[in-house]
């Protein structure tokens, strides 16, 4: 058996290539992700640097702590605020009486020098007492470095996760087309007297072989790529500055045996196809394909394509703000691509019949095409990973960042905003600010939800146009509300306990309008008597073109009046001086918008781009190895045609025709899902009450296809070159 396996491989090399680099690449990827992840897990240990020299740091508040419900037991839950509270001033004034007191960049900390217990017993719980290492927590942006390293994380994991999906449905088409183009052979070994348990041996050892292979050389690959990843995620603004690669091995270990696995799980269904070989394979001679979709196979394709539906429908039905997060729109994408994939033997002969060609050549093309399914199919199904991918990750994350747009505009009346830091109100302007509000989720957990504070409550109603589903905005005040729809007691007219943004609390105030959901930013509201600290970052107004705080053309509204809802005249910026004194930026509600709510971010589309870089790239591999194997054993089939009369150029179009109808059907395939992929978004966000902007991304799509179709053409066209001399 040994001896019959190394045979072939070195029989075959050419035939085993495809799945070696494919599988080469995918562990060198893994072990690059693998070795990125491992340098995400801790971040580094800073020094502290802005109290370096105090032995103690006495820090003012900076979470919300609630004793929550967990079980018959009581839990401290701690939720941090958007900046720390300033040390008591009786409390400084104490510490100052007693030792030596310093202050660096602001009045939320101070050193003292002086010992840990008595300080320590004198702050008791007005603050908190830092010593040693701890002393790092009261510089600027103590977590920068853990938070920076969650996003870096997850990326790297979705990229590792696609590597490994893609990886595993390349390797596994690439053996089972193997596999149907051997059938002669295998009818041979059957005629010879070899029994079907030693066919699957002989395919799975083929693929142990090329496994152990393709796997230390991608783990040699990824060690030497893991650097320049680093510096392609620090570049790109993924990574913190010190980002670098570890020395850890498991990355190693993890990738080597997950690419043996992958080439025997890829060949373990190919190996039970040609167990079924019977001896009179070896007389068949037919390229019309037949039984091109067992069982087993129509039943898992089936099955996939039923849960990722089932998935998008209950998603919508239950929880369709879910549709909105990455990792939704990043996983449930791939449950329909698979079993697409996997049906594509039965699409692929309708789809090919409804696509009309031109002329003798064209009829020729779609004939071959249909009847040899499963060619068709293995350049079809890489295609439809990729477009599919790109249409679906890239469509739903330009989809959400437009929708958020939309919603902004029309949630505003406003023909000017105005933005910046510590703005100044200008009178008859709606100007609110940023803040938080701290509110129990049941009795188990404390939640923090992103809120607006209202300068002027009747000039924010008359500007506002927001989704109110019950109540009414105007009735906020200083002992009022306004929630969104996803808080538990969100009804009109009930009382609700929130903690405030510099911790204090808990506030008793009452519901007066419920909104819509949306995509998430839809409140909740406040007076500026419930948000300390606050300052006016937005100011909206309505008016005419005039003289802007920079000198440039901006809203004077001298004159004009905003209508509110009801139809009465709302407040107007009266004054020749308009937002003149407001101070930030000026711009119409729809430059605002736009620049606030960009289509997606450098650092996003930076890591969508890589994600589909892989699909991409095992695509090509797929494509070029499909088309090599599969048209060098058409040389009967294209000297038949030479004996018609056909001549060389007209055989090539025949070939690169088949190779581009391939193509064709795998993005239309790949399109198909992608359309189902954003209707279910489209209709989770009307169910949120949200504008719907879906967004395809023709260009990508384009540009992925045209790629795919350029190397198949040309894969198909050297053999059939080679063989038609």
């Amino acid at each position: 058996m040994l001896t019959v396996v190394l045979s072939g491989l070195r029989a075959r090399w050419a035939a085993f290539l495809g799945s070696f680099v494919a599988l080469g690449l995918g562990v060198g990827l893994l072990t690059t992700m693998g070795l990125g992840l491992s340098a995400t897990f801790d971040a580094p240990e800073r020094t502290p640097q802005r109290f370096a020299s105090a032995p103690v740091v006495v820090k003012g508040r900076d979470a919300v702590t609630v004793d929550v419900r967990r079980g018959p037991a009581t839990a401290t839950v701690s939720k941090k605020l958007d900046r720390p509270q300033p040390v008591d001033t009786e409390l400084l004034r104490e510490l100052k009486t007693r030792w030596t007191v310093t202050t660096a960049g602001g009045p939320d900390a101070v050193g003292v020098h002086g010992p840990a217990d008595e300080v320590r017993t004198l702050v008791g719980d007005r603050a908190q007492v830092l010593t040693g290492d701890e002393r790092r927590l009261a510089d600027p942006e103590p977590e920068r470095d853990a938070e920076a390293l969650v996003a870096l994380n997850a990326l790297l994991g979705t990229a590792g996760g696609v590597t490994t999906f893609v990886s595993v449905f390349v390797v596994a088409s690439t053996f089972a087309f193997a596999v149907a183009l051997r059938r002669r052979e295998f009818g041979l070994l059957r005629t010879a007297g070899a029994t079907p348990g030693q066919l699957r041996r002989m395919l799975l050892a083929e693929a142990a072989g090329v496994g152990v292979l393709a796997s230390a050389a991608g783990c040699a690959l990824g060690e030497w790529g893991a650097p320049w990843l680093a510096r392609i995620l620090v570049d790109g603004e993924l990574a913190p500055e010190w980002f670098g690669i570890g020395d850890a091995t498991w990355p190693f270990h993890a990738a080597f045996w997950t690419g043996v696995a992958v080439a025997l799980t890829g060949a373990v269904a190919a190996s039970h196809r040609a167990g079924k070989v019977g001896p009179t394979a070896a007389l068949r001679a037919a390229d019309v394909d037949t039984d091109v979709l067992p069982l087993g196979r129509a039943l898992l394709g089936a099955g996939l394509l039923l849960a990722g539906c089932g998935l998008l429908v209950w998603t919508c039905a239950t929880e369709p703000s879910e549709l909105l997060k990455r990792k939704t729109y990043t996983t449930l994408p791939m449950l329909l691509i698979s079993g697409v994939a996997l049906l594509a033997p039965v699409l692929v002969r309708p789809v090919t019949r409804a696509l009309r060609l031109p002329g003798a050549t064209g009829m020729l093309v779609r004939e071959n095409s249909a009847a040899a399914v499963r060619r068709t199919a293995a350049v079809a199904a890489p295609v439809l990973v990729t477009v599919a991918l790109a249409g679906s990750l890239l469509g739903s994350a330009t989809t959400v960042t437009s929708t958020k747009a939309a919603e902004a505009r029309e949630q505003t009346r406003a023909a000017y905003v105005v933005s910046g830091e510590d703005l100044r109100p200008v009178p008859g302007a709606s100007a609110t600010a940023a803040t938080s509000v701290f509110v129990r989720d049941g009795d188990e957990a404390l939640v923090k939800y992103g809120a607006r504070a209202v300068w002027d409550p009747a000039a924010f109603a008359d500007l506002a146009r927001l989704p109110v589903v019950a109540g009414d905005v105007r009735d906020l005040d200083d002992r009022s509300i306004v929630v969104n729809a996803e808080w538990e007691r969100g009804r009109v007219g009930e009382q609700v306990e929130v903690w405030l943004a510099d911790g204090s609390g808990p506030v008793t105030l009452r519901v007066v309008a419920v909104l819509a959901l949306g995509t998430g930013d839809n409140g909740p509201y406040v007076t500026r008597a419930n948000a300390p600290g606050a300052t006016v970052d937005r100011i909206e107004a309505a008016g005419t073109r005039g003289p802007s705080a920079t000198g440039a053309v901006g809203p004077s509204v001298a004159g004009t009046r905003g209508a509110s809802a009801g139809g009465s005249q709302g407040p107007s910026v009266a004054g020749g001086e308009g937002l003149a004194g407001a101070g930030g930026t000026v711009r119409t509600t729809e430059e605002w918008a736009a620049a606030t709510h960009p289509a997606t971010s450098p650092q996003t589309r930076l890591g969508l781009l890589l994600v589909l870089g892989i699909a991409i790239v095992y695509t090509l591999i797929a494509l070029a190895n499909t088309l090599l194997m599969a048209t060098s054993v058409r040389g009967g089939e294209l000297a038949s045609l030479r004996l018609a009369g056909a001549t060389r150029t007209q055989i090539l179009r025949v070939v690169t025709g088949e190779a581009a109808l391939a193509v064709t059907v795998g993005t239309v395939l790949g399109l198909g899902v992608t359309a189902v992929n954003l209707a279910a978004l489209g209709t989770g966000l009307a169910a949120l009450s949200a504008p719907v902007a879906l967004s395809v991304p023709w260009g990508t799509v384009g540009a992925a296809a045209g790629l795919c179709a350029v190397v198949a053409v040309g894969a198909a066209a050297l053999p059939a070159w080679r063989l038609t001399r």
